[in-house]
């Protein structure tokens, strides 16, 4: 399976090295073997950090000869990679082209001084959507996108026990392994309680003080650990569009899961998935081509909400209302179409109609043709 970032991490190993992070499992190591002509961990120029044969001769200063691409994966791990990269971007720069995958680690440290600064392009590797399962967009692959998520492995087996057996054992790895390397804190056992929790909260306004009162814990401590999480790409959070003319919220976030798949509740799925792939589409944006483009959502003081609004270059470039059924327009869009100046609105159903509503400046249309309407409007390269 071709990833979507293929061709963008290609045009732009001409002229840097290119960063690959995103979720663990999310097929950044699948992605990266496939820039490889035998397209397997064999081959010379792919450098995991994890073997202790490859690990010392990148410490002896040694890299395969003859290669015009080299695949650094997971070297994230070892405490100077930094400079360790940077020196054999410096020396090879002119004839050998340089891949760098990791998890959340390595965006975490990125974060951090960067010495590697103009040196390379960085990208966010998410879980697959619709136009990667399915090219010509079929609406029989939704019902199983939905239910197995957007990780490559258990969509592609598509058991259920499978599935279960992986979610288990990918929660415990995050919170055991990841976020013990990467954090001191010394009650994991919480911070894996709070994880358990926040899927019922997907697509509410996120109460940080609820979930102090049942972890019993600091509402600084509830904060400090949600970040966390998001750090380690378990869950992501979209802040309010504020609009005075709507007297809009300006400080309660909207809570979603990298991993739709946990959602008990079938409507907070839906809107997740929906979700996901809108900030997909978002940072794909920005990572490729530098513009600002964020996810956001609109309500104010009274309720009235917008699922999602998409700002380019903080302004209103078109609004998203998720809805399981196509039956009528939703008031919330009417509502805002008369007060706000976003051009565009799509309200995106499970059913099969798709039409427009050129006074609310509308489209109302299957979940599948957004989709496709998502991928005619991503950048070109």
């Amino acid at each position: 399976m071709n990833r979507y970032l293929t061709p963008y991490a290609k045009n732009d190993l001409s002229e840097k090295m290119v960063f690959i992070g995103g979720p663990r499992q999310v097929g950044k190591t699948t992605l990266s073997l496939q820039f490889l002509q035998s397209g397997d961990e064999k081959h010379p120029a792919y450098l995991n950090w994890d073997s202790s044969l490859v690990k010392k001769d990148l410490l002896d200063g040694k890299l395969p000869a003859d290669q015009k691409l080299l695949i650094f994966d997971e070297i994230h791990k070892y405490k100077n990679w930094k400079t360790l990269i940077k020196g054999f971007y410096d020396l090879n720069k002119s004839d050998t082209q340089i891949l760098v995958t990791g998890s959340a680690r390595l965006d975490y440290f990125r974060k951090g001084g960067d010495s590697l600064q103009g040196r390379y392009h960085y990208y966010r590797l998410h879980p697959l959507t619709l136009d990667e399962l399915s090219p010509d967009f079929s609406k029989s692959c939704i019902p199983n996108l939905m239910k197995f998520g957007g990780f490559p492995e258990p969509q592609i087996k598509a058991n259920v026990t499978h599935w279960k057996r992986w979610e288990r054992e990918r929660s415990k790895r995050v919170i055991f392994e990841d976020l013990v390397s990467l954090e001191n804190v010394r009650q994991v056992n919480q911070v894996e309680l709070l994880a358990s929790l926040l899927p019922s909260r997907v697509g509410s306004l996120l109460s940080i003080n609820n979930l102090a009162n049942d972890l019993q814990v600091a509402f600084e401590t509830a904060q400090s650990w949600i970040s966390m999480l998001e750090n380690l790409y378990v869950c992501y959070r979209i802040s309010p569009w504020t609009n005075s003319k709507v007297r809009s919220l300006r400080k309660e976030n909207k809570l979603y899961m990298w991993d739709w798949s946990v959602c008990a509740d079938e409507s907070a799925k839906y809107e997740n998935m929906v979700a996901s792939h809108l900030l997909k589409f978002c940072n794909l944006w920005e990572d490729s081509m530098g513009e600002e483009i964020s996810l956001h959502f609109l309500r104010n003081a009274q309720g009235k909400e917008i699922d999602f609004v998409i700002l380019r270059e903080n302004q209103p470039w078109f609004a998203v209302e998720c809805k399981s059924d196509d039956r009528n327009l939703s008031k919330q869009i009417s509502y805002y179409a008369e007060r706000t100046n976003i051009p565009k609105f799509f309200q995106v159903h499970l059913g099969s109609k798709d039409y427009e509503v050129k006074k609310h400046r509308t489209r109302v249309l299957p979940f599948h043709m957004f989709c496709k309407w998502l991928q005619a409007n991503l950048p070109k390269i």
